[in-house]
């Protein structure tokens, strides 16, 4: 998880980066891509299985997890690295609350007090004091999360019946190149640089690389564990804001991801204690 953690905030920089020349839309597409001909490459190299009978399944999960991703994408062009990714990871409280009402576990007081505690960091983190631009993008990363939650949610219930980690990001990256191929076409077309190609497949692959070990670290390990260390990201996400663009969040910001991450964390656990197991 820990490795996942790097990758998504690499991923991160290079979608903002990335953002100075293209579109959400284009910056989608262009990381479904390269990351469906990485795991591709993989699969064939092994030659891994892909065709499946649950392909309604991957593809509900895949929709779920595009609009996820444009939206979180969309969040980190306008906000903060960090700001957009801890938004973004409010996913593990929709999912908790998402698996108690599906899987009718009880809500217990922890869960409770992890749904207040992420809603306090919530409302801190999108300060009124937010400019306009700031306050839209904002709450796309926070729906982003909701959407992240559900897409989890259907992730769990393709591991229970088997399907492998590989199979799933698969469906997922053909999805997303084709939705946000189409989205793109409806858009003003920004040329290809052939200097931007390392940056555009890095994204891609560095995306990818994260998708697969989260998966990994989440099938193998303990939940607890791995939905702890899934924060990570967003340690990794400031220290890159910091060094690369200057980022310097106020103290209030960095006590509302300190009370989101620690909602996500104890929503998790509340979570795990109640039988269901979140990926």
């Amino acid at each position: 998880m820990l490795v996942a953690g790097i990758f998504f905030a690499v991923m991160g920089v290079c979608v903002k980066l990335g953002a100075a020349r293209y579109s959400t839309a284009q910056l989608v597409f262009y990381r479904s891509l390269f990351g469906f001909l990485t795991i591709l490459v993989i699969t064939r190299a092994q030659n891994l299985p892909l065709a499946t009978p649950r392909w309604q399944m991957h593809f509900s999960r895949s929709i779920v997890g595009f609009i996820s991703m444009m939206m979180f994408f969309y969040a980190i062009t306008k906000l903060p690295l960090a700001t957009a990714i801890t938004l973004n990871y409010t996913s593990p409280l929709f999912l908790a609350m998402i698996t108690a009402m599906l899987m009718r576990v009880a809500i217990n007081r922890i869960l409770i007090a992890a749904m207040i505690l992420g809603f306090i960091g919530v409302i801190t983190l999108l300060n009124p004091t937010m400019q306009e631009d700031q306050w839209r993008a904002s709450l796309i990363g926070l729906l982003s999360g909701a959407m992240a939650g559900w897409a989890y949610y259907q992730v769990t219930q393709l591991g229970r019946i088997g399907e492998p980690e590989w199979r799933t990001v698969f469906y997922f990256t053909l999805v997303s190149t084709l939705g946000s191929g189409a989205w793109m076409s409806l858009e003003t077309f920004h040329p290809l640089h052939a200097a931007d190609l390392i940056l555009l497949v890095s994204m891609g692959t560095s995306a990818t690389l994260a998708q697969l070990a989260m998966t990994r670290a989440y099938r193998k390990g303990q939940p607890l564990v791995a939905g702890s260390l899934a924060y990570s990201t967003v340690v990794f996400a400031s220290l890159f804001g910091i060094v690369l663009w200057g980022e310097v969040l106020s103290f209030d910001q960095w006590v509302a991801i300190a009370l989101i991450t620690s909602s996500g964390v104890l929503s998790v656990w509340a979570t795990k204690r109640g039988k269901t197991h979140p990926t």
